[in-house]
């Protein structure tokens, strides 16, 4: 009696401490489905916040987590099938680590894209020069020098490098004034200035001047003072999210720090109606000789805008073609390497068989190009009778087949990898929405964009500018072709489709 007693309380307390030991795998279950909830729907909320996938992906998503929340939750539901609640853990667990990492990849990506879009900063950079046999090595050796300035030109930038040397100098500094930079590169030349203080794209612009070639040669910066300032924003509350948008391509002539101030040798604008999925790009010459907005009716390269800061670019536009624009995007040659690469490398149509020093050659028709060769296609000129005409027009064509290549589901799929590569690549004041609209439009609905191109043209010609007080080589317009621009631009922004280049 007392053995089967004992038996039966062994029983008992076997079943007892089976019935807890399944109670806490219960537990251990309900936990682990709760953070597959919790994980999930942070997800959920990443990728909500990100902003670049259509509604209906989202709502995909959240199906495929919720079914796959509900067959772990029944993979672990009792401890009693061990190999069933293994599988529904190790499932889960592999779940979570996905999400989890695809909430890093969310991050990254959103965190990119706004440091790449809205930005609303330039920076301005100043040297202090002096000719190349001057035993002057720093700005410390220039005490006591008399610098040479220029008087209207670039003055407030002028004003703030010569308040950074006095501090740097611990007191004031003799100053001359100059009207224009050949008669500022003749003080330094004669001694009558023993320094000048300019932006170092002037130092170049000398050299455009007939007797002053050389000048880049001549001399030497012993300093250099930069710093930040903000682009003009323009203001206009049907600008974000609405169907057309006008944006400013400038491609700056430097390498390295995209956001400084430098003579703009692409100026394109690119006139984008989602709606009809159509965009037009305009390429305005580099030596178009028009007003700049800061000149007083005064002409100038429309190059040397871009020297001024970019909002003057802009404006200048604005006033050429009597329109706004709503953004701008500037790149240099570095960047622009690295968009191509980023690609995957892109085909460019050439109006000509032509070859570019050292080795790069271009067949009529399509042509498969990495970055440096499409940097070699768009900086070509000389190649051709039309000179910078041409130039313009390949310079579309590389735009072309970037927008042709962003429009590919590989580049699509890879969007978040392709945007981190290009971090730091270009910079413009585009709303993050702005954007993310449009990745979320195409993923959503998809199709094709009809891309048109059109170049305004001119005569060149020699004549005195705002910048260059001297004959230079300007291009004067052609005002037809500026009209059939305008013409073009309206029919965009209209809704109407616009035939290719005649």
């Amino acid at each position: 009696m007392n053995e089967r007693k004992r038996e039966e309380e062994n029983m008992k307390d076997s079943t007892e401490e089976k019935i807890a030991h399944e109670k806490v795998y219960v537990v251990i279950g309900w936990l682990i489905t709760l953070v597959q909830i919790v994980i999930g729907g942070f997800s959920l909320f990443m990728v909500n916040k990100a902003d670049l996938l259509p509604t209906k992906i989202i709502a995909i998503l959240a199906v495929v987590l919720v079914v796959l929340i509900v067959v772990c939750r029944l993979l672990m539901k009792r401890k009693v099938k061990r190999v069933r609640f293994i599988i529904g853990v190790i499932l889960a667990a592999l779940m979570s680590v996905c999400l989890i990492f695809a909430d890093g990849k969310v991050a990254e990506l959103t965190n990119t894209l706004q440091d790449i879009t809205d930005v609303q900063e330039e920076t301005t950079r100043m040297g202090v020069y002096v000719l190349k046999d001057d035993a002057a090595a720093t700005i410390q050796d220039a005490a006591g020098y008399r610098f040479g300035i220029l008087k209207e030109n670039a003055r407030t930038d002028t004003d703030n490098a010569v308040a950074q040397i006095q501090e740097a100098l611990q007191g004031s500094i003799a100053t001359s004034e100059y009207t224009g930079i050949s008669d500022l590169a003749d003080a330094l030349r004669s001694g009558d200035s023993k320094a000048i203080v300019v932006n170092e794209d002037f130092i170049d612009m000398v050299s455009e001047i007939e007797g002053y070639e050389g000048f880049s040669d001549e001399v030497k910066e012993i300093a250099s003072y930069t710093w930040k300032s903000t682009v003009k924003k323009y203001e206009d509350d049907t600008a974000q999210n609405k169907d057309v948008f006008t944006m400013y391509i400038s491609g700056i002539d430097t390498f390295g720090d995209i956001s400084t101030k430098s003579r703009s040798d692409v100026n394109i604008l690119a006139v984008v109606n989602t709606k009809t999925k159509q965009v037009l790009l305009v390429s305005t010459p580099r030596d178009y000789y028009v007003p700049l907005s800061i000149s007083g009716g005064v002409k100038d390269k429309l190059t040397h805008a871009g020297i001024y800061g970019i909002d003057v670019s802009k404006d200048t536009l604005e006033d050429l073609y009597g329109m706004k624009v709503d953004y701008y995007f500037r790149i240099n040659f570095s960047g622009f390497e690295q968009i191509i690469d980023a690609l995957g490398g892109i085909t460019v149509q050439s109006d000509y068989t032509f070859n570019v020093a050292p080795s790069f050659h271009y067949e009529k028709g399509s042509n498969q190009v990495n970055g440096i060769e499409a940097l070699a296609f768009a900086r070509e000129r000389h190649a051709f009778a039309e000179g910078d005409r041409q130039r313009g027009k390949d310079q579309m064509a590389v735009i072309t087949g970037v927008i042709q290549k962003m429009q590919t589901p590989a580049v699509l799929q890879n969007f978040s990898g392709l945007m981190q590569g290009l971090q730091g690549s270009f910079e413009s004041d585009i709303p993050y929405e702005t954007l993310a609209g449009l990745v979320k439009e195409q993923l959503s609905n998809g199709g094709s964009w009809n891309v048109n191109s059109y170049s305004v043209d001119g005569t060149g010609t020699k004549a005195s500018t705002y910048s260059i007080s001297k004959p230079v080589y300007v291009m004067i317009p052609d005002q037809t072709t500026v009209e059939k621009a305008k013409t073009m631009i309206q029919q965009v922004t209209a809704g109407e489709i616009v035939s290719a280049e005649e």
